[in-house]
């Protein structure tokens, strides 16, 4: 008798087109390569990075099963795996990497030169030469079938899941798969050698991540931003952070004011390409042939000292006109942005969990099951009912 009967078609979240996203009965993954895994979901999450394909402003004109934050049961294992058995648990990083090419060699999983065969390359241009593969994240990024599902094929297996001690909850480690090490790499990016004020644009899933990491990094000060009270209100009672919500003061002489006018030392931006937008600003953006806007990242350039060192993990997807590199040249400004690259950081922090340092399951506001995933993407976008993460179980 199998541990997990196997499944012929399984539910899962499927992405049809920007606004429609349902659940489906879908045929299971099976093995295709001899480092292959097929994991039995038991927990998965959604991401603001899944909302840019759901807007679509990230194309993918073909069905996909959505969905990087996932983690769950080995159900099945390809005949090339060393690390892994059925029944082991185990949660996975959002990069798919191989291990052994020269990028994942020289610790840069996200730029993997195996994972995206069709559309990898060195331009990173909007349509083509992109990065290494992504769970769920659009065919630029390798088509691969995301865990917003029961069950979900894992290739390279046994370079970048991580087994998860057993006194441990889904719960204190799911957001090990990306929000966490997103919000890290903010903060280590920026060097803090102890007593900075950081800034932190966004207090969504991925902000609250980052102000959680500024503290254990060292920060002396912590400074969120965001138009929504509600998570200003989540980020002073989960982080004991100061808040500044840019809907009543201007966020850029706040941020001065608090630190004697010179700015903060770090910026970072934890918002990306949809944050919101006046009127005008849409209109050119059409005009432009541009993908969202730029505009916090602008407020990170405003808001940071000279010298200072401004971080991007929000995403972004397309170029931008006025781009104000005056400003950063004037400024003097240290800058760097990307994805995280989980596997170098997720033994560090699933230690930091096992030891209590960090809580992260504090952050969750829904949990519901994956049937009502439509429902889950609709009050996350719309950021209702005091929407700041939702995780789903199959």
């Amino acid at each position: 008798m199998l541990l997990f009967p196997k499944l012929i078609f399984m539910k899962a979240a499927v992405f049809h087109k920007p606004g429609d996203i349902s659940v489906d009965t879908v045929q299971d993954p099976i093995i295709e390569h001899p480092t292959d895994i097929i994991l039995k979901v038991t927990s998965t999450a959604i991401c603001g990075s899944d909302l840019h394909i759901y807007d679509g402003f990230f194309p993918q004109t073909k069905d996909l099963v959505m969905g990087h934050e996932f983690m769950g049961i080995v159900q099945e294992t390809g005949k090339g795996v060393k690390n892994f058995k059925r029944g082991d648990r185990i949660v996975v990083p959002f990069p798919i990497a191989c291990g052994h090419c020269f990028f994942c060699s020289h610790h840069l999983p996200t730029a993997c030169e195996n994972s995206n065969p069709d559309h990898y390359g060195p331009q990173g241009d909007m349509m083509k030469g992109k990065g290494g593969g992504l769970f769920g994240y659009t065919a630029l990024y390798g088509g691969y079938s995301g865990g917003q599902a029961e069950y979900v094929r894992v290739p390279y297996a046994d370079f970048s899941p991580r087994k998860v001690p057993d006194h441990l909850s889904d719960e204190q480690v799911l957001f090990l798969t990306d929000i966490f090490p997103t919000g890290w790499a903010a903060i280590d990016w920026a060097r803090l050698k102890g007593g900075e004020t950081v800034a932190i644009f966004g207090s969504g899933p991925v902000g609250l991540m980052a102000q959680k990491a500024a503290w254990l990094q060292g920060a002396g000060k912590v400074i969120a931003i965001d138009p929504l009270e509600y998570r200003l209100e989540r980020a002073r009672t989960l982080n004991k952070v100061e808040t500044i919500n840019p809907n009543e003061v201007d966020p850029i002489d706040a941020i001065r004011s608090m630190t004697e006018g010179r700015g903060a030392d770090v910026c970072v931006d934890a918002v990306g390409t949809e944050a919101d937008r006046s009127f005008f600003e849409k209109a050119k953006a059409v005009l432009n042939f541009e993908k969202g806007t730029v505009k916090v990242m602008e407020q990170c350039f405003e808001a940071v000292r000279r010298g200072g060192i401004v971080t991007v993990v929000g995403v972004y997807g397309s170029p931008y006109d006025n781009f104000p590199v005056h400003r950063i040249f004037d400024k003097g400004i240290t800058i760097q942005l990307g994805q995280a690259p989980v596997q170098n950081y997720i033994d560090q922090l699933l230690q930091l969990v096992t030891e209590e340092k960090v809580v992260l399951e504090d952050i969750v506001s829904h949990q519901l099951p994956l049937t009502e995933a439509s429902y889950a993407y609709d009050i996350f976008k719309k950021k209702e009912d005091n929407c700041v993460k939702v995780i789903l179980k199959p």
